[in-house]
């Protein structure tokens, strides 16, 4: 299945120049949504993982499918504020200032195997912001997933992540 060709790009969002990835035209095929998580699902069944951790927002959306075909638990990953309980958090840089992201404290143990999964990989700032709270539990065992990678970014905090092995679908 040719996923890319159901993928709509919407130009100049959420600013001219962007063309944005919606992947909302990919999830509302019933063959297609069941193809992706499919081929996610089949690269990591044997990596016994323990947890998939969505990232806020459209991290959710598959994360909640992935962890239910791997027996896993599921943790979101949030923007600051949005979880109500104990929680860790960490910052990250953005083109224009900083942000943060955050778990609930007691989402994660050392012991986990963790599947770290988002809808697009582009700078690799938020991924690596991800990564660095799972290491604060002491998580040593990370996978990552994404549907799409927008390839003709190129940076050091996206190289970072190569060392991950990233499973991806479709790259632009």
């Amino acid at each position: 299945m040719d996923l890319k060709n159901l993928i709509r790009e919407v130009p100049d969002f959420p600013t001219k120049g962007i063309g944005f990835k919606d992947i909302t035209t990919l999830l509302k095929d019933h063959q297609a949504l069941r193809y992706t998580s499919s081929r996610i699902v089949e690269q990591f069944r044997d990596k016994k993982i323990t947890k998939v951790l969505g990232i806020e927002s459209r991290g959710f959306i598959l994360g909640g499918v992935l962890a239910f075909e791997l027996n896993a638990g599921f943790v979101p990953v949030r923007k600051k504020g949005k979880l109500p309980a104990e929680k860790i958090a960490q910052t990250y840089h953005l083109e224009y200032g900083t942000d943060a992201i955050e778990i609930h404290r007691d989402a994660l143990s050392p012991d986990d195997v963790v599947l770290i999964h988002d809808d697009l990989l582009a700078t690799g700032g938020t991924t690596n912001a991800v990564l660095n709270l799972v290491k604060k539990v002491g998580v040593s065992s990370i996978y990552l997933s994404f549907i799409c990678d927008l390839g003709f970014i190129q940076n050091p905090s996206k190289q970072s992540l190569q060392a991950y092995n990233p499973h991806i679908l479709v790259t632009y």
